[in-house]
């Protein structure tokens, strides 16, 4: 997944980027609201990671905008306010989910799935695909009974093309999905991804179109 982190702390943030990389994900840190606001007018997300206090202002009214024009990506609270009363609030202005700092970064990423499927429309964490059983909270593929090891590259691929199944995905979305603004992606990466994926899942498993892009075969 493509995630925005809104958070001012450099130490936490840091942490929670490297963290989210290992976990696969594409992460872009604004320390700003007004630099969280350019990112979203400029790229596409699947989840924003939003701390409410920031040094230009509030998180939950930034919030409550983006739902007011309509705005669904999905968003956890990441804050130090602990009340019952803030919970309540976050909850109320759109937010999926609310976490609490300090807080354990393998809960982070394990609310991150959970919100993830929540918004694909199957919370179940396990999904069978063909000859395929993943597993998409342990982070694990079985092909025929057995483990295939996928690296966090191969598996963010992977998960974009299996939460849009049959759907269509040019090269420029699923770069989008695997790199940050300021990455520097070769020419070749999304194919070279491919072919590893199709070797060890299945040669079937990824179609091309020509020109166009990839999507996941049938099961």
């Amino acid at each position: 997944m493509r995630i925005l982190l809104i958070e001012d702390d450099m130490v936490l943030g840091a942490a929670v980027r490297d963290q989210l990389a290992a976990d696969g994900h594409s992460v872009d840190w604004a320390q700003r609201l007004d630099t969280a606001a350019d990112a979203l007018a400029s790229a596409g997300f699947d989840l924003l990671l939003l701390d409410l206090m920031l040094p230009d202002g509030l998180g939950l009214p930034f919030l409550r905008r983006l739902r007011a024009r309509g705005d669904v990506t999905p968003v956890i609270i990441l804050t130090a306010l602990d009340q019952i009363s803030d919970r309540i609030e976050g909850l109320n202005a759109g937010a999926d989910d609310y976490l609490v700092k300090p807080f354990d970064l393998a809960e982070l990423s394990a609310r991150i799935g959970s919100v993830a499927r929540r918004y694909s429309g199957n919370p179940n964490p396990i999904v069978t695909h063909g000859a395929l059983r993943i597993d998409l909270a342990a982070r694990s593929i079985r092909r025929d009974g057995r483990p295939v090891s996928l690296t966090a590259r191969e598996w963010a691929l992977f998960e974009a093309f299996l939460s849009r199944p049959g759907q269509l995905l040019s090269k420029a979305q699923l770069e989008e999905k695997l790199y940050a603004f300021d990455a520097e992606v070769e020419s070749n990466t999304i194919e070279v991804h491919v072919s590893r994926l199709r070797k060890k899942l299945g040669p079937e498993l990824i179609e091309t179109e020509r020109g166009l892009g990839y999507r996941l075969g049938r099961a």
